[in-house]
């Protein structure tokens, strides 16, 4: 079977729409979980490793031996990846058992549901969620044995890997899947791949977790848009997300007030505590995007969409993810820039 590279990248830079089981089967292995666990959207994994890793950088846990530090940087993100795609499958298999994913189901009008579609069976999507978590836990048992099975990166996979296997269920279902969303892709991630790389090093760990909170927030305000364009359909399948319990309204508002704290933050880092040098403030050339995302939170979802939209039944996710990609671009290249003068300038724009 032909590798097809160009489908790689198009399954990493957005949801791939595919209805022919013909044109699906005539794909190699990566392309299937490519698409199958949605990673246009998972790949917000990798900017969550590279953000902890420049960070040990900065910090100066790097020293020594460069080449190991950076080959457990390589297993730790891969591994969490993976972990990432590993929970997608998990979330498909779980919400089509109980009936919560059917022939209508909201992410078949505009990508892949490969069980829904019939691609293949729930037995065959259980074995790639088998194999996918095998690789995963082979990447932990990895980072164990690095940081000689240090406490807190025991407890930081711990809590992961449970919130990971309950938020398809319960925590969706009670609007708690949103700020879990935030927690683990922003100061959880961040930290815990900033720990190992310290080998369990705890002395900036707290610095650490609030630099990543505006990545968090970012992050998070992609799942809420999403959530709220699948309000109407997730009440009626009883799926209390948070825009279902508190209404679209409130939930277009608290989307709104997440992205203006992303940038918020991003000054408090730079002026308040100095974590960051003012080079952090590059991520405000997103800005136009940042209004034109919070500017289409102002309105209701429209019944019908403009005709050059091409993300529809997406509205309010479109827009939140077509912010995140030129605002996390922008902040892993200031991180990278920000690193590197905290290590050559060390006196320039000293932190309080």
């Amino acid at each position: 079977m032909k590798v097809n590279f160009s489908m790689w990248k198009k399954a990493l830079s957005a949801l791939v729409k595919m209805d022919s089981k013909e044109e699906w089967d005539g794909l190699d292995v990566i392309s299937k979980w490519l698409i199958a666990t949605r990673s246009a959207v998972t790949i917000v994994t990798l900017y969550s490793c590279a953000i902890g890793g420049l960070l040990a950088i900065r910090h100066g846990y790097f020293t020594g031996n460069w080449g190991m530090s950076i080959l457990a940087w390589l297993i730790i993100t891969v591994g969490l990846f993976i972990a990432h795609g590993t929970n997608n499958f998990l979330n498909d298999y779980t919400d089509f058992a109980r009936g919560v994913d059917t022939d209508n189901y909201f992410r078949t009008q505009y990508g892949v549901h490969p069980l829904i579609q019939k691609f293949w069976t729930k037995e065959q999507q259980f074995r790639w969620f088998a194999v996918s978590g095998s690789l995963a836990i082979l990447a932990g048992i990895f980072a164990l044995f690095y940081t000689n099975f240090s406490l807190n990166i025991i407890i930081l996979f711990a809590v992961g890997a449970l919130v990971l296997l309950i938020y398809t269920w319960p925590l969706k279902h009670i609007a708690l899947g949103e700020i879990s969303i935030f927690l683990i892709w922003g100061p959880v991630m961040v930290a815990a791949v900033f720990l190992v790389l310290a080998k369990g090093a705890t002395e900036s760990v707290w610095p650490v977790a609030l630099a990543a909170v505006p990545w968090g927030l970012s992050v998070v305000s992609i799942n809420l848009g999403k959530h709220i364009d699948k309000a109407p359909e997730d009440k009626k399948k009883k799926v209390g997300t948070l825009p279902v319990v508190i209404g679209e309204k409130a939930a277009r508002i608290i989307n709104m007030i997440v992205l203006a704290l992303i940038y918020i933050l991003i000054l408090y880092l730079v002026f308040i505590s100095h974590y960051f040098t003012p080079i952090l403030l590059i991520v405000f050339f997103a800005g136009k995007r940042l209004l034109y995302a919070i500017g289409v939170h102002a309105k209701p979802r429209p019944e019908e969409p403009p005709k050059e939209w091409q993300y529809w039944p997406t509205w309010f996710a479109g827009f939140t993810f077509y912010h995140n990609r030129l605002f996390s671009n922008l902040l892993l290249l200031a991180v990278l820039i920000d690193t590197l003068l905290r290590i050559f300038i060390p006196n320039f724009w000293p932190a309080l």
